[in-house]
């Protein structure tokens, strides 16, 4: 088991604080295992298990009995020992009516610890989240990160390979144990998260009623990652490749299938006017194994765009918050990010730079940012380098640093 410090180290410092901690991420990124590690954590330190309570309520012991929030809030109620602190586990609660209401009446008690998972996000909104504001502390949980991936790994000596396969097969925590049995059952399994997704997460609870245009959709936001686009560009692809369908409809499937988590949408950032633009976005993939997995043998077309991908999920790992940046006179810069400790970085990601062609290309446009804020370079090239304060840096080598 792959213990996620990471977020393990948060829950730790949340402990017994009067919040309730909420766990959101994509279906099978690792909640329910976070939580069972915390669980046993509190265990061996000495907390009786009368004192937690763990509840998955997509375990089919629950999902065929959950009609009221009542019946679980009584049953909860009656095993919590007094005088004590009790730890509430309660793992997608989105299946549970009126679970606002449950959340509720547990956080009130001074003797409950509570923590709750959702694989949307909105179930984050309505009633819940006038219910948490000043409440709560999110902790936003994505499949492994590299670093992760790589501490599952006996033989560490070819990291090239193991990489490959982190962009190929994705970073489900499952996908690991499954490659060593057999690869060809990794695909089989992203599939089935895939389409899990898309049936709970989105048309169950967007009430999206086209699933083949919801299909086409997600098809073609993974053909484009990295790219720019918006409603309109995509209704005119389908209507010039499927049928008509209107901008708004487009607009519809593309914050549904944010919400569940499959994409991550990404606003522009004019770097000079200090302005948040909001005409058109880029669209990144939770996963590059669910690409690989949807896509098949399309997948592996612009490797530059996958490296992107796998260098924005880093990016929100690391706390940061990720822009695409314009240059005054309108080159594009990957990603403005502003990180954790409030401070402006630049990055361009490239698969390589050797040629010199791109490597001016790519060059320019940081050096068009008149500020000393830090500007790198993420590429597969082995070489490090420094051109004029821009910091050229090996993908592995930058997703391995702590």
């Amino acid at each position: 088991m792959i213990k996620r410090e990471q977020y393990i180290s948060k829950l730790r410092q949340l402990k017994d604080t009067h919040l309730i901690k909420v766990i959101s991420g994509v279906r099978r990124s690792g909640k329910s295992t976070l939580l069972e590690i915390f669980r046993d954590e509190l265990l061996d330190h000495g907390t009786s298990q009368k004192q937690i309570t763990f509840i998955n309520f997509e375990n089919p012991e629950y999902t065929d009995k959950i009609a009221d929030y009542m019946d679980i809030y009584r049953k909860i109620n009656q095993s919590l020992v007094k005088n004590k602190m009790n730890y509430i586990f309660l793992d997608e609660i989105q299946n549970v009516p009126n679970f606002e209401k449950l959340v509720d009446g547990l956080f009130i008690k001074k003797n409950v610890d509570l923590y709750i998972t959702g694989s949307n996000a909105y179930f984050l909104s309505g009633e819940l989240a006038t219910l948490l504001t000043g409440r709560n502390f999110e902790i936003k949980i994505l499949p492994l990160s590299f670093a992760e991936y790589v501490s599952a790994f006996r033989d560490k000596s070819r990291l090239d390979l193991i990489f490959q396969n982190y962009l190929d097969y994705g970073a489900f925590p499952q996908t690991i144990d499954l490659f060593n049995i057999d690869p060809s059952l990794v695909r089989e399994y992203l599939l089935g998260i895939y389409n899990t997704i898309l049936l709970k997460d989105v048309i169950a609870r967007k009430g999206v009623n086209d699933r083949e245009i919801l299909e086409h959709v997600a098809q073609f936001l993974l053909n484009n990652i990295g790219n720019f686009t918006n409603p309109k560009s995509i209704s005119d692809y389908m209507g010039s490749n499927y049928r008509k369908v209107a901008p708004q409809t487009i607009d519809n499937n593309l914050s549904a299938l944010s919400d569940s988590f499959l994409f991550y949408s990404v606003n522009r950032y004019d770097i000079k006017g200090k302005m948040y633009l909001q005409t058109q976005q880029k669209y990144y993939t939770i996963d590059t194994g669910l690409r690989s997995a949807v896509l098949g043998n399309q997948a592996n077309i612009d490797r530059g765009h996958i490296l992107e991908n796998i260098v924005f999920l880093e990016l929100l790992r690391r706390g940061g918050q990720v822009w695409i940046g314009r240059t005054k006179d309108g080159k594009e810069v990957d990603f403005v990010v502003k990180n954790s400790k409030g401070e402006t970085e630049y990055y361009q990601v490239a698969e390589t730079i050797r040629e010199e062609k791109i490597k001016n290309r790519e060059l320019s446009a940081l050096n068009n940012i008149d500020d000393n804020n830090r500007k790198y370079i993420i590429t597969l090239d082995p070489e490090k380098n420094n051109f004029n304060g821009i910091e050229q840096i090996n993908a592995i080598d930058w997703l391995l640093k702590e």
